[in-house]
């Protein structure tokens, strides 16, 4: 279990789908408190009595560390048909994966915390019937990818690397905390032809930088004195501050010709008052709620991959 981004499978059960369901209320995630959860807000708490310092760099390194998650069935197929390629970012080696090479306009996919790029197979599917070529990464410390922690700029940094060595990019979707790397760092595309990008679609956003640091620590049940260090360590690290991150800062300012926003009603992981904090700041935006699909089945519901495909076409 790590950030407040996180499918947290140790906590709750693994979707097992092999393909798309229709809609149903989304689960509660938390039922009752797993016995890891209490150890290791037990760990963090008796730290901080120690030293606040000592809490923050556990928290620290629990909030940047993702978990390969078990590989879900449907994943092979989703690589079959693509093509693997390689290139050089800061944090090292990351893997991308490429369908229709021949495709006339270029999607990028972009997926979130302890997700990689198969689990876009079904709207890699989606848009390659629509005659994209499309490109999906694994993260750093993701999927293929190398690295073991990855951080905001980290990611960020990857998907820019993607991006440089692609060629023009017509489109970018993008997930969660891919969402918020690629458009609150934020990536810059096309850069040799004006930097424009003419078509986003972001979803399942978070609204805030601070907000995720607040839910993970009330997870934790960590003190704010925790959350605070984490606002200071990223103005030291980044010489910017944590809220310069969030999309409802960054948002409007992005080069992107047309954006749109999918976000459930249902999301438990990042709430949709957090899509609403987003749209309300981001005039230009098309917000789309959607109902019954959670955080992670509006990756591959039909009626959604529909809507994006029509969006980018």
């Amino acid at each position: 279990m790590v950030n407040a981004f996180s499918p947290a499978s140790d906590l709750y059960p693994l979707e097992t789908v092999a393909e798309p369901v229709a809609a149903h209320p989304t689960k509660v995630q938390y039922p009752s408190v797993p016995p890891g959860l209490k150890f290791l807000r037990l760990k963090l708490r008796l730290q901080a009595l120690v030293s606040g310092e000592w809490a923050f760099r556990s928290a620290w390194q629990l909030f940047t560390t993702p978990r390969q998650l078990p590989t879900k069935a449907w994943e092979a197929a989703a690589l079959a048909q693509a093509t693997q390629h390689a290139v050089q970012a800061e944090s090292g080696r990351i893997v991308y994966y490429e369908w229709n090479p021949a495709g006339a306009r270029t999607i990028l996919l972009v997926h979130g915390w302890e997700h990689r790029a198969s689990f876009w197979g079904y709207m890699a599917a989606g848009l390659v019937a629509a005659g994209f070529r499309v490109l999906a990464l694994d993260g750093p410390a993701h999927g293929a990818s190398a690295g073991v922690r990855a951080t905001l700029v980290s990611f960020g940094d990857a998907v820019q690397a993607v991006a440089n060595a692609s060629g023009p990019v017509y489109g970018v979707v993008a997930h969660s905390f891919g969402a918020a790397c690629t458009a609150g760092v934020p990536v810059r595309f096309n850069q040799a032809a004006g930097g424009e990008l003419p078509r986003l679609v972001l979803m399942s956003a978070p609204s805030s930088t601070r907000n995720v640091a607040e839910r993970f620590a009330d997870l934790l049940r960590l003190p704010h004195s925790v959350v605070e260090r984490m606002s200071r360590f990223i103005q030291q690290q980044f010489n910017r501050s944590a809220e310069s991150f969030s999309l409802v800062e960054a948002g409007r300012h992005l080069p992107v010709q047309r954006a749109l926003l999918l976000h459930d009603r249902q999301d438990l992981n990042v709430p949709f008052a957090d899509g609403e904090a987003i749209a309300a700041s981001w005039p230009a935006l098309d917000f789309r709620p959607t109902n019954g699909l959670g955080h992670n089945r509006i990756m591959r519901e039909p009626a959604v991959i529909k809507e994006v495909v029509e969006f980018l076409s």
